[in-house]
């Protein structure tokens, strides 16, 4: 797949990862909407990357409201003629134990994962389908398997995985391919905004397990991923350990990972 002046729409944009999946694709000749809530560092960033010769368009879009996602991305086609890849990377988590979470946060994080992205893929299908583009879905190793903590963003998470693995049997066939993307433990600041279950940030130290990957090293395996027309992208040793582990010997890994991350909810 060559990304030379294919357009791409990016969800999250100016986060840590949104900007490095915005810099390997721009290294790459794309061009890149760059959507975002946050004003500020969304045009800090659509700077950066002007400055560094990458073709961007910053516009600010609140994932969780409709209209938004489809005036967006209606926006970008006439910017740029069309949109060749969707990329569903915005994304919040939250770490805090079921009965002491409140509900307002359960639905606050699938408002931008799950709700997000399912806005943004309807809105952008009808080009896509145009384009025989692609939609990347950034998932996670608690999309397959059980976390601790976070129930609520495993949730969203598994979700994600129903609605476009299903949605892929729709749309396969008219030529629109979808990769599921599973890192590991990524240093992002999607951990270090992690909610609490109040809604407040949370003040907890996380746990990790395995290595902690660069948002670059991402970004390079998604390119690399798109490249190769995969269809789902376990990124890490630990995640691919996870996958079958879950699968095989569930009550184990269940036992394992929360022995790994209960501190984090205990008081």
């Amino acid at each position: 797949m060559n990304f030379a002046n294919q357009t791409i729409i990016l969800t999250g944009a100016a986060g840590g990862m949104g900007q490095a999946i915005a810099r390997r694709f721009g290294a790459a000749g794309a061009k890149i909407a760059l959507l975002d809530r946050d004003e500020a560092a969304l045009k800090e960033t659509a700077a950066q990357l002007k400055e560094e010769g990458i073709s961007n368009w910053p516009c600010v879009c609140d994932v969780t409201d409709a209209e938004q996602c489809t005036l967006a991305i209606n926006q970008t086609v006439s910017r740029f003629g069309g949109v060749d890849i969707l990329v569903n990377n915005a994304g919040i988590t939250h770490r805090s134990a079921f009965a002491e979470t409140e509900l307002a946060v359960f639905r606050r994080v699938m408002e931008v994962n799950y709700f997000g992205s399912l806005y943004c893929a309807h809105a952008a299908l009808p080009h896509l389908l145009k384009s025989k583009g692609s939609i990347v879905i950034i998932s996670s190793i608690s999309g397959f398997s059980p976390l601790l903590g976070r129930s609520g963003y495993s949730a969203s998470k598994y979700a994600l995985h129903g609605l476009f693995e299903s949605l892929r049997s729709e749309v396969a066939p008219k030529g629109v391919h979808i990769m599921m993307v599973c890192p590991g433990f990524t240093d992002t600041n999607i951990n270090k905004n992690a909610l609490a279950g109040d809604g407040q940030l949370n003040q907890h130290p996380r746990s990790t397990t395995g290595k902690i990957y660069s948002p670059e090293t991402v970004a390079d395996a998604i390119l690399e991923g798109l490249r190769k027309k995969k269809r789902t992208l376990v990124l890490s040793p630990i995640g691919k350990l996870a996958y079958a582990i879950s699968r095989i010997f569930p009550g184990f890994y269940e036992k394992r990972m929360a022995m790994k991350l209960r501190h984090e909810i205990e008081r």
